[in-house]
């Protein structure tokens, strides 16, 4: 057998090995659950963060790139109120460059500790300037020195040349605490669509979506049971 043919086996034995939701699940009742999505996923966030799991607020975004094909990178979300879900990234970047062409993004949150998963689908819009040099001021010196790095998503020629930057911009960041980043962006989902997911280890899963029923002019929500 090959070199890459064990390598191969090796990883197969090893994926094959792993358990999903080695935990106990909580029940989910979906006709208890309150007219809107905010309020679920308000509290299942905070159940997520009782129950241990690291990270809760890293978030999947999804975008399309001119040709419409699917582009994906993980990033945390910054709030979630009435108006949205929303996240923050440089205009120029990638991402602020698929949003600038098409504006639709969806999202997915992965809570293995409680074998939970919510995705958000819809419109999204870029907040004011304010709101976003807001955003930015809010977080850390780590948050802000790596906002004033580089051109986020442009080729890099070596790691000495990051250091380099990087170490330019954290100097920087803790001189002048309130610098200007201009094309740092804070966006927000608008949600169309929520659905909630809640695992079970008999593969009875409870998947409830929420949509907006924008067509009928009254922005109210429809809920509907789905098929796992």
């Amino acid at each position: 057998m090959t070199d890459d043919a064990t390598s191969q086996r090796s990883f197969r034995d090893l994926l094959h090995a792993q358990r999903v939701w080695d935990t106990e699940l909580p029940a989910f009742d979906p006709e208890a659950a309150p007219p809107a999505p905010l309020a679920l996923f308000h509290a299942w966030f905070a159940e997520a963060v009782a129950a241990g799991q690291p990270e809760p607020h890293a978030m999947a975004l999804a975008t399309a790139d001119a040709e419409g094909l699917p582009d994906v990178r993980t990033l945390l979300l910054h709030d979630a109120d009435e108006r949205g879900w929303h996240f923050a990234s440089h205009a120029t970047s990638a991402k602020g460059r698929q949003l600038a062409a098409r504006p639709h993004a969806a999202l997915g949150f992965y809570w293995p500790a409680q074998g939970r998963q919510v995705r958000v689908r819809g419109p999204v819009v870029r907040c004011t300037p304010a709101e976003s040099h807001a955003d930015l001021h809010a977080r850390s010196t780590g948050a802000l020195a790596a906002a004033l790095t580089g051109a986020q998503s442009a080729v890099v020629g070596s790691v000495a040349e990051l250091h380099r930057t990087a170490d330019a911009a954290w100097d920087r960041a803790v001189a002048e605490p309130d610098a200007e980043a201009p094309t740092w962006t804070r966006y927000v989902v608008e949600p169309a669509e929520v659905e909630f997911f809640q695992g079970d280890a008999r593969r009875r899963h409870i998947r409830l979506r929420y949509r907006r029923d924008v067509g009928e002019g009254n922005g109210d929500w429809t809920r509907e049971l789905l098929w796992p």
